[in-house]
């Protein structure tokens, strides 16, 4: 054994053995453990690592000769435990490396035990030394992808393939590779880019009694793959597997965005488990009160990362650039990013400097970069996010949207401003169109189905009494609460759902779909299935021919959007360029007279393409009775007729026809009926064939 040194962080391969260095400050002994198999009750050997030796400054490494990818390790750091002072070491407990590559997990293990001191060593999370050059990525690289064209799907990866019904095989479902199995129904629906729920290593014991964490927003690594999701039972396995789906998702021109969350750790409060930053630099790595035994909790999960620390800034930093630079990932999208404008004492920050750290990296220039612009303590910052690059989560335009399609009053206003890109939240800022991401649905809520049939969560499922999950769910049932076999009530429920889509995906901005919205999955009404590792969660692919006529109609809007040229094209622009540009004209029943009043359930818009080659007139009537709108007048000559292509309100396959081939309106009035969405289209003479978009 060498000193070795203190850069690079972590366990790195080098000429004839490995190189460990690792962040400890205020430590007084660090011990490196090797272990010969991922569940062995002991180390093979225990290497002490010297201060006057190993040690530089805060960083405790060596230079071990004769190992090689494959071996794993953990680490025992001894120290004061003072919590008083905001010092938890505890020599009994074998920690991670917040910079291991890959954990293993091994059989028997839980959170109660794998947290313990001593004899809990065969069940403890362990770290693996990896060779990140020894895959070949056979030329891939991150697509870059315009945003323009950016249609999201947020999904989750064991979900995805873990229903019988998937047709994957057993030791393949719920995997990375059983993933890029389904990659053709992906390439069918139409979607860009798969926004994949946490995939950092994560601990799924971290759930009330009798369930596991199903969603995976609890990490204990943050260089990681989820091991568990992973088919391939070697140490190694799930980097390999996971750059095999990374590579897949690319040859079939998809990005993949991962769902990163950088605001807390499994680690819990002051009561859980030690896992790894608790024990190395625990006044360093988390939010303390001014009670430093106490942690600050703006996340709801006991703890919260000290983001703005320089140390974990950089641990943050290099996280990313190893996802970027190492497996090839498009995005992230930031778990409660409003965490990280946070100060030591929580307070939020001007000029966040992690913020600025992200969005000025080099190596992250053209990563698409998502903020959810909100924590739980209340902080809200959605059109108010810091940077360049960012883009938001646009909370505003859910709310919005379900409470207009609720015929909510005073919502028709809200509702302008969020079919053209939420200019009220953007437009003031030099952001790019698809600066919003529009959702109506995600992971955290109702799904789409759920949305339309349920008035009231129902979480009895997750063991909590229903404490649990969002009470603000701005739903409707339609009528009756939950499933109904009334005829009228499924047929307006259908309606509501295609309304939501159509809105969803012909707004400005970027639009995300919830994995499973466009065949009609449920949760039976569970608006918080963090725990439900089971079938109210999984996708069930006898959906996919059950409700054919909803997918298809899903396909159409996605086909249209990504050839579209109706308000947005190849080129990047700014919301409020864009807006200056296009001719966007407000109507109400009548032409030329939107109704912005409070009493108001109808608006109407026409859009001129941008290259001159069509118009759209899109009628939307949440009033509960059937409205007649006006139709503006046609283009001259047979190119100035108006086809109907969506009517909501219309079953099954007629609700959508081809853009291509839409329905002759004739006369000068269309009849919109109650709570349903019609969208016109009309062909011009004089568009510029030369350029993008539809033909």
């Amino acid at each position: 054994m060498a000193p070795g040194s203190s850069a690079p962080l972590g366990a790195s391969l080098q000429p004839g053995g490995v190189n460990f260095s690792i962040y400890a400050r205020d430590a007084t002994l660090v011990e490196l453990c090797l272990f010969d198999a991922e569940a062995a009750d002991e180390p093979s050997q225990v290497i002490p690592l010297a201060p006057d030796q190993h040690r530089t400054i805060h960083y405790w490494h060596a230079l071990v000769g004769g190992l090689k990818a494959g071996q794993i390790y953990g680490y025992k750091v001894h120290g004061p435990f003072a919590p008083e002072q905001g010092m938890r070491f505890d020599p009994g407990r074998l920690l991670l490396d917040p910079y291991g590559l890959a954990v293993v997990m091994p059989p028997g293990y839980s959170r109660r035990q794998g947290g313990q001191a001593g004899s809990a060593m065969a069940t403890a999370m362990k770290s693996v030394v990896a060779d990140l050059d020894a895959y070949d990525w056979e030329g891939d690289r991150p697509l870059q992808r315009p945003s323009s064209e950016a249609v999201i799907y947020e999904m989750h990866v064991r979900g995805f393939t873990c229903h019988p019904s998937s047709g994957v095989a057993p030791d393949r479902a719920g995997t990375y590779a059983g993933l890029i199995e389904k990659i053709p129904y992906l390439q069918t629906l139409g979607i860009t880019a798969v926004e994949l729920m946490p995939v950092f290593h994560f601990d799924p014991c971290d759930a009330p009694d009798g369930l596991v964490n199903y969603w995976g927003y609890q990490p204990v690594s943050f260089f990681a793959p989820h091991r568990p999701y992973s088919s391939r039972q070697d140490p190694l396995g799930p980097l390999d597997e996971f750059r095999d789906l990374v590579k897949a998702l690319h040859r079939a021109n998809i990005e993949v965005i991962l769902d990163v969350v950088f605001n807390h750790t499994a680690e819990g409060a002051a009561d859980g488990p030690t896992f790894c930053f608790r024990g190395l630099a625990n006044a360093d790595y988390y939010l303390l009160e001014a009670d430093r035994s106490r942690y600050l909790d703006v996340t709801g999960t006991g703890n919260t990362l000290n983001a703005n620390h320089p140390v974990v800034r950089r641990l943050i930093r290099h996280s990313l650039r190893h996802w970027v630079q190492h497996m090839h990932v498009d995005g992230f999208r930031f778990d409660l990013a409003a965490v990280l404008s946070r100060d030591e004492t929580g307070q939020p920050m001007p000029l966040p400097p992690i913020l600025f750290d992200i969005d000025t990296d080099p190596v992250l220039a053209g990563t698409k970069l998502i903020a959810e612009a909100w924590d739980a303590a209340g902080l809200y910052e959605v059109g108010q996010f810091v940077g360049d690059s960012w883009r938001e989560w646009n909370g505003r335009f859910r709310d919005d949207v379900r409470r207009f399609l609720k015929s909510d009053p005073a919502m028709v206003p809200a509702l302008a401003q969020r079919l053209t890109g939420s200019p009220d939240l953007y437009g003031h800022k030099r952001r790019e169109a698809e600066a919003s991401i529009n959702f109506v649905t995600c992971h955290d809520g109702f799904t789409l189905a759920d949305l339309v049939s349920h008035d009231h969560k129902h979480n009895d499922a997750n063991g909590e009494q229903g404490r649990d999950g969002s009470d603000d769910n701005a739903s409707w049932n339609g009528g009756v609460e939950g499933p109904s076999n009334d005829p009228a009530i499924a047929a307006l429920r259908q309606r509501q759902s295609r309304n939501f889509l159509t809105l969803l995906l012909l707004s400005i901005g970027t639009p995300m779909l919830l994995m499973g919205d466009e065949v009609g999955r449920s949760q039976q009404g569970n608006n918080n299935a963090y725990g439900q590792d089971n079938a109210i969660s999984w996708f069930d692919w006898t959906l996919v021919e059950r409700h054919g006529d909803l997918l298809r109609f899903v396909q159409e809007l996605i086909a249209f959007r990504l050839h579209r040229d109706v308000v947005s094209d190849a080129e990047e622009i700014s919301l409020a360029g864009l807006l200056r540009e296009s001719q966007i004209t407000w109507h109400g029943v009548e032409l030329h007279q939107p109704d912005w009043s409070d009493a108001s359930r109808s608006l109407a818009v026409t859009v001129t393409s941008l290259h001159g080659r069509f118009r759209l007139h899109a009628l939307f009537n949440a009033y509960w009775e059937p409205l007649s709108f006006a139709i503006p007048a046609g283009a001259e000559g047979p190119a100035g007729t108006w086809g109907r292509w969506i009517d909501t309100a219309r079953p099954g396959p007629e609700a959508i026809t081809g853009f291509d081939a839409p329905e002759p309106i004739q006369g000068d009035r269309c009849r919109v009926e109650a709570r349903s969405t019609c969208v016109l289209v009309e062909r011009l003479p004089q568009g510029d064939e030369t350029r993008g978009g539809l033909s």
